[in-house]
């Protein structure tokens, strides 16, 4: 910790001296409030995790093209592996807060899609959940996880739920949905956190927030139905609660890949992966109930 504050107190930015003090929430980066004067910042800390696809160059690159979209902070100063962003007079969402919000929150993610892909700049970046499991579970299997028994399953479950999509027009995603990654001012939503952002198909986020959130299936209806505008076609509905299987497991092997590769005093990843493999197990267990095998 000292190191990191010591790294905030020698930006060039600052008029004077500052008083960070650490925020708390991220699961692999570092992050501070800083106030200097008369405005306020956050300062991230965060380097490539190659085995998670994160490179901040992109991560940098989309957080500025969705700041000249409308959708997130001001970045107002980088260097090597830091970003200071404008700090947003706003609540961080909870799950509770995202379910009672699903029409604000379906229209500012419709608005993401369709908005975004005109502000990109750069390398067009890719985020295939389907592809993000085969990748971890090599990962794994190179590092010899505790779990390695069970790769080759999470795989195969991983194709069939791959296998269980429907051709759907290609939207920017965000792709890191947590309800801690959006921001409500009262007036306005906003994302933050821009690491897994790429081109993908609307159902991955859409999963992923109703994974993350513990929407009921009523609020997964209600979340599909304000984004497109209308009650899902079944085919649709399937091809959701297939990739909402998708978005867990690949939650719950985030957090295997993390224990091996991620050292964070305070985070227990292997509780966080015990918390998504139930939640997956969960949706998939619907998704059983509901369409058989594949």
């Amino acid at each position: 910790m000292i190191d990191a504050l010591t790294r905030v107190w020698v930006l060039p930015l600052w008029t004077g001296p500052v008083e960070p003090k650490p925020m708390t929430g991220g699961l692999s980066n570092l992050s501070f409030f800083v106030e200097d004067a008369g405005r306020k910042y956050v300062v991230r800390f965060g380097r490539d995790y190659p085995f998670h696809h994160v490179f901040r160059a992109r991560e940098l690159m989309v957080a500025r093209a969705a700041h000249r979209a409308g959708f997130g902070p001001e970045i107002v100063h980088t260097g090597p592996g830091v970003m200071v962003g404008s700090y947003v007079e706003a609540v961080t969402c909870s799950g509770a807060a995202v379910r009672a919000n699903i029409g604000r929150v379906a229209d500012i993610l419709r608005r993401f899609h369709e908005t975004m892909p005109r502000h990109i700049s750069g390398a067009g970046f890719m985020y295939w959940p389907f592809h993000v499991i085969r990748d971890y579970a090599r990962t794994l299997k190179a590092g010899e996880h505790r779990l390695a028994d069970r790769l080759a399953g999470f795989v195969e479950l991983g194709n069939e739920m791959e296998r269980a999509q429907v051709p759907l027009p290609v939207v920017f995603g965000h792709n890191d949905l947590m309800p801690e990654n959006i921001l409500d001012d009262g007036e306005r939503l906003w994302f933050i956190d821009y690491e897994y952002a790429g081109f993908t198909t609307p159902l991955s986020d859409l999963a992923n927030l109703a994974g993350n959130a513990d929407f009921s299936d009523a609020e997964s209806r209600e979340l599909l139905s304000a984004y497109f505008g209308a009650p899902p076609a079944p085919e649709i509905s399937r091809s959701y609660d297939a990739m909402l299987c998708a978005a867990t497991l690949r939650e719950a092997m985030w957090g295997m890949v993390s224990e091996l590769h991620i050292d964070m005093q305070d985070v227990d990843f292997e509780s966080y992966t015990a918390n998504n493999l139930a939640r997956f197990d969960a949706a998939l267990d619907r998704y059983r109930t509901r369409h058989g095998n594949d």
